[in-house]
């Protein structure tokens, strides 16, 4: 019975000795770290590695990357959200556009999207968190799979998006009095193409407002943005400048107003800016690239 006792003790002296006292040191005499006196001597534990200075400069200009695109994302949905309430301001009032169908959710769409996507990315940087980096990879592949898919689809249902194009701006002409984005855009389209209606100006008699048969000064008449002159006098604006020209022959109404519809002059346009609509699309991809391969990197050094 003794044996066991006395090999026991044997053990225990052979155990190496440690001390928990703040005045250990090593052979240099620096106090040796916890970690190590924890660590098998017998063992060597390589130190991690340091991150280089490319790296630290990516992730500093990846976070600044993704700050930035978080306040252009704010801004969109501040413009929105102030679009929205611009047309409503009262909780309890009557809207005289459906919220589903009001452009103006466009832009909160889009605000909210970039700001979480840009958000993500910021956190994710400066957290050192992978799995926001995931997420923020993941969205910008999908964004870029959207454009890919929206460029296919321009490529292959070019007629197809043509009369959907010209049933969109047909309903901007039946809604011109009810919603004020649209008015806004139907008159800055009508004045820099210097175009009226969808086919010709006779095209604003399905509008209830100016129809001939319609009550009211607006009878008869096309919006201001129609016309060739819409100042009076070289500076002021003239907002009557359309009245009773869908009373007048084509004669008398082209010597007022432009003949022409938006229709072909849109399509015109279009075709023209295809070379900077090519471009604008290669750098929204490009900036795209660049954010996520700087996630990458930072995810890579985590």
């Amino acid at each position: 019975e003794m044996a066991p006792l006395s090999v026991q003790a044997v053990r225990l002296v052979e155990l190496p000795y440690s001390s928990f006292n703040d005045d250990d040191a090593d052979d240099d005499g620096h106090s040796l770290p916890r970690v190590m006196a924890e660590q098998d001597p017998g063992v060597w534990y390589p130190a991690p590695p340091k991150a280089s200075p490319f790296s630290h400069c990516v992730r500093y200009l990846a976070f600044l990357w993704n700050l930035l695109f978080l306040l252009l994302g704010l801004l969109i949905l501040a413009v929105g959200v102030w679009g929205l309430l611009a047309k409503n301001p009262l909780p309890g009032g009557e809207r005289g556009v459906p919220l589903g169908s009001d452009p103006m959710l466009l832009f909160v769409l889009a605000g909210l999207a970039a700001s979480a996507v840009s958000l993500a990315g910021c956190l994710g940087t400066f957290r050192a968190s992978p799995c926001l980096l995931r997420f923020f990879l993941g969205a910008v592949l999908a964004f870029g799979g959207l454009e890919l898919l929206g460029g296919l689809l321009l490529l292959l249902a070019r007629r197809r998006l043509r009369d959907a194009l010209r049933d969109l701006l047909l309903l901007c002409l039946l809604r011109y009095q009810e919603d004020p984005d649209l008015q806004f855009l139907v008159d800055e389209m009508q004045r820099s193409l210097q175009c009226c209606g969808l086919e010709s100006y006779r095209d604003w008699e399905s509008n209830l407002y100016f129809n001939c048969s319609a009550p009211g000064a607006q009878a008869c008449s096309v919006p201001a943005s129609c016309c060739q002159d819409p100042l009076e006098n070289g500076s002021v604006p003239n907002a009557q400048c359309g009245f009773g020209v869908l009373g007048l022959g084509a004669a008398a109404a082209g010597a007022v107003v432009h003949l022409g519809g938006c229709g072909a002059a849109l399509g015109s346009w279009l075709r023209g800016q295809a070379g900077a609509i090519a471009a604008g699309a290669t750098a929204l991809v490009l900036v795209e690239a660049v954010g996520a391969l700087m996630a990458l990197r930072v995810l890579r050094d985590i």
